[in-house]
């Protein structure tokens, strides 16, 4: 496995959960210079790195030494959210003598990927002082069975689940009682129980990211999307930011991408408009330098699957290891135009990177990203691209160890392109 593929293990691993995304990209940030910006706070307009940190969203930037008002700027943007299963308010639950949880489907999961697997469970605690703790119980704990074969002898010819009664997780034996999980999670992040007034938690795949094929060549993997972008775009701003002139590089990673970013922390919301006016130089200056800004909205894509290639327009699918694939889509479901698209060549020309174009079957309508929302809200032009994934939404998805790369350096060359 390459280098920046290993790392995407370890980044995988890191980050069950959108707030422990955004930890581990504070964590790295920092680590190489970045500064906080308080969103609160005064605004920092000098020269350097900053990170700005809401929830589970995380934006950053590197100012070059000159960069008047009405710079330009040149956004990658991505989501740190993925489907799961997210634990309900009140999750102590059961009968017939075992202990369950209460969940409900987050975003659009392939729900089948989830029964049989040992899963841990993750997410924040909020308490009564305002504060909030990251808790993360990275060992089984939990699993959805599947009923056994005898007693449904049919499933092979199509399983059918409910949401609310075949998807509970089982996690003990005995009576449930209310305040259970709360009080077992609370003593894993070392806090009082009485303390913690809400949560967000979600359950994740325990098993490790890990190579597959003859040699090597594969990435398995939870969370592939839309984690394996979200890395690629903190790699790329930590290296354009080394070679930034002309134009001011910024990372996006959204939560809520999954459910239609319809919130205060999704890219339908204020947030990043509020940000790059202020890196723009005020209301004043913006509209020109949003002329001149471009977007890369980064998002996986659907792989040509092997046994289902019907599923697919046979003159544009996505391979593995062939380079991310420039994403285009006649009803605007991705936001790429021809400008748009000749920035995103021009990146991967300059940087030796390949790549390709994916179109959806006329008949098998695509899916969408924040790239349409991005450009909607902020006239800002916006090319949709993203690495190939196999699995997409199940509990393990698959990927080419060489993409991760691939799309790094096509992204920097993209984030430091000043034309």
């Amino acid at each position: 496995m390459s280098d920046l593929a290993q790392d995407l293990a370890a980044f995988l691993t890191a980050a069950p959960t959108p707030y422990h995304t955004v930890a581990e990209g504070v964590r790295r940030l920092a680590e190489a210079g970045f500064t906080e910006q308080q969103e609160a706070g005064p605004w920092e307009d000098g020269p350097g790195g900053r990170y700005l940190v809401r929830d589970g969203t995380l934006l950053a930037w590197f100012v070059p030494e000159s960069a008047p008002p009405g710079t330009p700027m040149r956004i990658f943007a991505a989501h740190t959210d993925s489907p799961t299963l997210k634990v309900k308010p009140r999750p102590d639950t059961g009968s017939a003598g075992w202990r369950q949880v209460a969940v409900e489907v987050y975003g659009g999961a392939l729900w089948n990927s989830w029964l049989d697997r040992d899963l841990g469970l993750a997410g924040r605690l909020a308490l009564f002082d305002g504060s909030v703790v990251l808790v993360d119980v990275r060992r089984p704990l939990l699993r959805v069975p599947q009923l056994a074969i005898h007693l449904d002898r049919q499933v092979n010819q199509g399983l059918k689940l409910d949401p609310q009664e075949h998807l509970l997780p089982v996690w003990g034996l005995g009576a449930p009682a209310e305040g259970d999980l709360i009080g077992f999670l609370a003593a894993e992040a070392g806090v009082d129980p009485a303390e913690v007034a809400a949560h967000d938690l979600v359950v994740h795949e325990l098993t490790p990211p890990a190579r597959l094929g003859e040699h090597e060549e594969l990435l398995a993997g939870p969370r592939l999307d839309n984690l394996a972008s979200v890395h690629s775009g903190i790699c790329a701003l930590l290296a354009a930011a080394d070679d930034a002139a002309g134009v001011i590089p910024v990372f996006v990673g959204f939560d809520h991408e999954e459910i239609g970013s319809a919130s205060a922390t999704g890219a339908a919301g204020p947030l990043l408009e509020t940000v790059l006016t202020r890196l723009a130089g005020g209301f004043d200056a913006r509209g020109a330098a949003f002329a001149a800004s471009r977007c890369l909205s980064v998002d996986v894509t659907h792989a040509a699957h092997p046994n289902y290639l019907g599923h697919h327009d046979p003159n544009h699918r996505s391979v593995p290891n062939r380079g991310p694939a420039l994403k285009v889509n006649a009803n605007q479901r991705y936001a790429t135009d021809a400008p748009g698209a000749a920035a995103w060549h021009r990146a991967c020309r300059d940087s030796g990177t390949p790549t390709q174009v994916f179109v959806s079957k006329n008949t098998v309508p695509c899916g969408s990203t924040v790239g349409p929302i991005l450009s909607t809200r902020l006239g800002i032009r916006t090319v949709d691209v993203g690495i190939p994934v196999l699995s997409m939404h199940s509990a393990r998805e698959l990927c080419g160890v060489q993409d991760p790369g691939h799309l790094a350096a096509a992204a920097t060359a993209f984030l430091t392109d000043p034309l």
